[in-house]
């Protein structure tokens, strides 16, 4: 049986550490064996969870690592903190030995951590992708995505793509059918639409207080639904558009007219929220010439379509939807994550972790 290790590292995070315990528990083979066996293991017998709220007690130590086909990384609550003595040591002899390895949300630095991913793609939460790109500069981190697959190694995005990736994993040990029984016991789609790009909120770039541009970006916010060339912003701005172009970059580190896609984009996602127009209108409203240079543009920034957006965000009482998104300014491993013990089912639950 394909024997899964989560590591359970000090304030892991509860969502994260339950993802991969029911999803490779929901999996069973053709004849109704469980298709794998998990287990928690932790370099401390026991380790806080959810910012202290409560304690996980780990059955089983670092050399549960060294027994496993796959590890699994969830993320910490403060993914800064140095890692434990042992587990870099432990993860890399894993990783030596063939095993694959796959981290969860900002479990991505602890896997950055042990230098496994220097030289690869990576991901994680978009949040903290700005973070990781810093920290760990040799790793291509890709914010758009729910996960990224190198074969031996991947990563997740944050919460929920967690799933997606677990289900990646069985699909690929498996089959797709005992991967999609696994997303029905989830209560999960086998595949979702868009990548992670469609939950970023894509602030558009301010200006510094006090900057000569900002009332040109106020402007440009107002009138962006009107079909604007380089030429007609700058004199707006009263100055040639050399300078516009110049200052746009020293004030806002973009240019002018990517600056109004974006406020385009952000306009559109707006209505997509909270109204039911069609599509041709949203487009017109958000200033884009034709629908199909509306839909080009919303798959490039936002990584999927705009109905596709619609069905994940919209309101149903006309209000603007937070479903699946998170304030920029509120979120954080600690307070962002689902308590693991808030659901457990009655019946017909996976089997005991070991």
């Amino acid at each position: 049986m394909h024997a899964v290790a989560v590591l359970a590292l000090d304030q892991v995070i509860p969502f994260d550490l339950s993802v991969p315990i029911d999803t490779f528990g929901w999996a069973r083979l053709p004849d109704g064996r469980p298709a794998y066996r998990v287990r928690v293991c932790s370099p401390a017998g026991e380790v806080s969870a959810g910012a202290g709220v409560f304690a996980v007690r780990a059955p089983h130590g670092l050399e549960a690592l060294a027994e496993a086909d796959t590890i699994i990384l969830p993320g910490v609550a403060d993914p800064a903190a140095p890692l434990p003595p042992g587990v870099a040591e432990a993860v890399r002899a894993a990783a030596a030995n063939g095993t694959r390895i796959a981290s969860i949300c900002v479990g991505a630095f602890v896997f950055a951590a042990t230098g496994l991913l220097d030289g690869r793609r990576a991901t994680t939460h978009w949040r903290a992708a700005a973070d990781l790109a810093a920290k760990f500069p040799a790793i291509t981190v890709d914010p758009n995505v729910l996960y990224v697959d190198n074969g031996q190694f991947l990563t997740s995005a944050g919460a929920a793509a967690a799933m997606d990736m677990c289900l990646h994993m069985i699909r690929k040990d498996h089959g797709s059918a005992v991967a999609a029984h696994a997303a029905r016991m989830s209560v999960m789609p086998l595949e979702r639409e868009g990548g992670q790009a469609q939950f970023i909120v894509h602030d558009l770039p301010p200006a510094p207080a006090g900057a000569t541009l900002e009332p040109l970006l106020a402007w440009l916010e107002d009138h962006c639904d009107r079909e604007l060339t380089l030429d007609e912003i700058a004199a707006q701005a009263r100055m040639s558009s050399r300078t516009l172009n110049r200052r746009f970059r020293e004030q806002t580190g973009t240019t002018p007219l990517q600056w109004l896609h974006r406020a385009r984009v952000r306009r559109a996602q707006y209505l997509l929220e909270t109204t039911p127009y069609p599509v041709e209108r949203i487009a017109a409203q958000a200033g884009f010439g034709s629908p199909t240079a509306f839909r080009e543009r919303f798959r490039r920034v936002v990584g999927t379509s705009p109905q596709a957006y619609r069905r994940s965000f919209r309101s149903t009482n006309g209000s603007t939807s937070t479903n699946g998104s998170t304030s920029a300014n509120d979120w954080s491993p600690a307070n962002g994550s689902a308590s693991a013990n808030d659901w457990s089912p009655a019946n017909g639950s996976p089997p005991a972790v070991g």
